[in-house]
């Protein structure tokens, strides 16, 4: 079939019914958001699509966590078009690579849970992305824990405004810059996610914690102590409190992934039961 009079274009808000149809049809789809999170990615992060002026039938969603690094958050085909689906990606990528340095951007990225088995990423190595990271996955079916962690912090809700600059400080000491979120991206979190707890020791912020939840399944996204309050049980209280949260949530599988140099979560990770996978997880990147 000919595409030739079809149009690619930037997606809006109004098109959230036909990407949640995609998601539930296409044959080749790729999904690294919550359906909570869709509205918030298509306000705010630039979007693509394609099909004739009365329908959709392909999606590209990138999500901007801290420019100058950006995200492909989401890719979709209809089953109709499933084997066009290649001339259909690059036709997508194409009209981001227009706006996204608008944005601010110069590298976007795309990641995986297992190198030796992904569709996509075999086809954006012909693309021009290149391998980046490598991350460990991690599962856990049990909601046993072997500490109840440090019992002297306070557990609390995240004040977005009020903990903005707390929180912004955390991700300079904890993480490299590409992966770090910045109050925009912190903002949807809050927003979207149905877990977002901040740990203060002596009433000074030193950590936070957020988690997703799809169905059944549990995604521990991201735990992060600040290096100055290491070595005091705050990473396995916030570890404790997140396997209570999906106890309370009946999660039947609680899920992570982690960079593979990160050897102090993967301790902590183990302690608490969680079973390291044989796929690799990885990262890809291409230069804008």
């Amino acid at each position: 079939m000919s595409h030739r009079q079809d149009q690619v274009r930037l997606l809006r808000s109004d098109d959230i019914y036909a990407i949640e149809r995609l998601l539930r049809t296409s044959e080749f789809v790729y999904q690294r958001f919550t359906l909570n999170e869709l509205p918030s990615l298509l306000a705010r992060y630039p979007a693509a699509g394609i099909g004739p002026d009365t329908g959709l039938y392909g999606f590209l969603l990138t999500q901007i966590i801290s420019a100058p690094f950006a995200w492909i958050s989401g890719f979709g085909v209809s089953w109709t078009e499933s084997r066009n689906h290649t001339q259909i990606l690059s036709q997508l990528l194409e009209r981001l690579y227009e706006v996204l340095p608008g944005q601010g951007v110069r590298y976007l990225h795309y990641s995986g849970n297992d190198a030796d088995h992904d569709w996509l990423r075999s086809l954006l190595l012909t693309r021009g992305f290149a391998p980046y990271h490598q991350l460990y996955a991690y599962d856990k079916f049990d909601y046993k824990v072997p500490s109840e962690g440090n019992q002297h912090v306070t557990i609390r809700p995240v004040d977005i405004i009020h903990d903005m600059q707390a929180l912004l400080q955390i991700e300079e000491a904890c993480f490299d810059d590409f992966w770090r979120y910045d109050p925009p991206a912190f903002t949807d979190i809050k927003a979207t996610h149905p877990y977002f707890v901040i740990v203060e020791l002596d009433g000074e912020v030193v950590g936070y914690q957020f988690n997703a939840l799809d169905d059944e399944y549990g995604y521990l996204v991201r735990i992060a102590v600040h290096p100055s309050a290491g070595g005091q049980g705050i990473g396995a209280r916030l570890m404790t409190e997140a396997i209570h949260f999906f106890e309370q949530a009946h999660a039947s599988r609680i899920m992570l992934n982690t960079q593979e140099e990160n050897h102090r979560a993967h301790r902590l990770y183990e302690w608490f039961g969680f079973i390291r996978l044989q796929q690799k997880g990885f990262v890809l990147r291409k230069t804008l």
